[in-house]
């Protein structure tokens, strides 16, 4: 934690919150969380490494369990004092269980090394937190026994046992204040943690604070350089003294009455925030195109889009890259002259279009649709909303791929700009963007001296000029 820059305090109905003792500036690291315990995904458990979380092919498997995977011997060490007693409990049991049984087991083996109390570094112990079982509809409590009765299952002979009671408020905890985690890229969700401190901070959709995972490094060659998985809170713009921090639990790219839904059922209370009482950005998010089409054509093109895009994600999740193609360019066609491009369904296109182009190497129209995303994006997201800072980066990259240079290198820029705010200099995201924009940089000198050599060949006339310049810059 940073010492003497923020306080716990009274948020009235919100309970308890953070808030800022000094004035912050806008990128300022407010405090770094080391996971109280993360996990990977199942489905990834063979893909991402169960130490540092990074995503790449060729992990080193447990020799024991045969299912946590590590980038190399260093990330293995440093995950040991957490994977043992799951390493032993797996081969018990002879089959990994789901995620949030895994996380809860790792929880209770960290709280009773603990012995429940709280760090020095956290406010809070992990007793303490909201679980909100009260709140759960049937069917979530049926789900919850059912994960009671299969980790009482994996819990290994000889532990300290627990009652369900208490078991089940371990759940419950875990899935009103689980963190989802994403892989080094910022791409992909892989696995899931639970970090006290950050569970302190109330939600708003226009919020002050964004979260980053910090990776963390065990490349140096001394273990007492190494640095732990953490999540970093970082202030999106200048936050005054006084002023509570906020982050938002949900994507801000809904309309309020679905944001606010969405906080109901996952997290269990209604958020009041200015831009769900005011409804700020919902008539872009749900706008009609310029030419004004009749509430007739919107309303069925609303409806076909929300049902193509259905079918979109599950061709998608197949791998069905030509099925994605004809399904987005048929949803586009039908949203022309009727959607704008700033609502929610034709960005969701617009998102995936570009993607599956680039897939194909079809890197012109990639750049085309890209553009025409971000576009939508900027009038929407904040301008430091790391969300946005992706979206530039991917249509840059396809820009520079498509030939568009200078565009590209625009874009990446400003991808790095906000980047360095969101995530700071030391993230594999910012170092590739600022990679890529000194590559593009030397891309666009070399590019401009030749056509300036170009320029001073002798011409026999000006239609060979043209041509020459034209085979030219299409050899770049």
């Amino acid at each position: 934690m940073t010492a003497g820059i923020m306080e716990l305090f009274d948020a009235g109905k919100k309970g308890r919150g953070l808030r800022a003792k000094k004035e912050i500036n806008t990128g300022e690291v407010l405090f770094a969380e080391p996971g109280y315990a993360a996990v990977v995904f199942n489905s990834l458990a063979s893909q991402v490494c169960h130490s540092c979380f990074r995503r790449q092919a060729n992990l080193h498997q447990c020799a024991q369990c045969r299912f946590a995977h590590y980038c190399d011997r260093t990330c293995q060490t440093a995950c040991w004092e957490d994977h043992k007693q799951e390493c032993a409990a797996i081969r018990k049991l002879g089959t990994a269980p789901n995620e949030n049984i895994r996380l809860a087991a790792r929880l209770l083996w960290r709280r009773n090394k603990d012995q429940g109390l709280a760090s020095d570094s956290q406010l809070v112990a992990v007793d303490q937190l909201q679980d909100h079982i009260k709140d759960l509809p049937e069917d979530e409590l049926k789900k919850l026994a059912t994960d009671v009765k299969n980790f009482l299952r994996y819990w290994s002979c000889g532990t300290k046992q627990h009652p369900a009671e208490y078991i089940s408020h371990i759940f419950g905890l875990i899935k009103s204040n689980g963190l989802t985690l994403p892989d080094q890229r910022g791409l992909q969700s892989a696995g899931l943690g639970l970090f006290p401190n950050l569970s302190l901070i109330n939600h708003n959709c226009w919020p002050n604070c964004t979260v980053a995972l910090n990776h963390g490094n065990q490349s140096a060659v001394s273990s007492t350089l190494h640095s732990p998985l953490r999540i970093e809170l970082r202030a999106l713009g200048k936050i005054s003294e006084g002023e509570e921090l906020t982050i938002s639990y949900v994507d801000f790219l809904n309309v309020s009455a679905d944001r606010q839904k969405q906080l109901k059922e996952r997290f269990h209370f209604d958020c009041s925030c200015d831009h769900c009482s005011q409804h700020i950005s919902d008539d872009l998010m749900a706008a009609a195109a310029e030419g004004k089409p009749s509430a007739d054509v919107v309303k069925e093109v609303t409806a076909f889009s929300k049902e193509t895009l259905e079918k979109v994600e599950k061709a998608r999740k197949d791998g069905d890259h030509s099925q994605v193609l004809k399904l987005c360019q048929e949803c586009l066609e039908k949203q022309e002259n009727v959607l704008a491009d700033t609502h929610l369904y034709k960005l969701r296109v617009l998102s995936v279009l570009p993607e599956v182009l680039s897939y194909l190497r079809r890197f012109a129209e990639a750049a085309e649709y890209a553009g025409k995303m971000v576009e939508g994006y900027t009038k929407l997201y904040h301008p430091n909303n790391a969300q946005l800072g992706l979206a530039l980066m991917r249509a840059g990259v396809a820009h520079w791929h498509a030939g568009l240079v200078e565009v590209g290198h625009k874009m990446i820029c400003k991808a790095y700009r906000i980047m360095m705010v969101t995530h700071g200099p030391n993230h594999s995201i910012t170092k590739d963007l600022e990679s890529m924009r000194s590559q593009t940089e030397v891309e666009l000198k070399v590019l401009k001296e030749n056509v300036l050599d170009m320029k001073n060949l002798p011409m026999t006339s000006s239609s060979s000029a043209d041509e020459n310049m034209k085979d030219f810059l299409r050899k770049q």
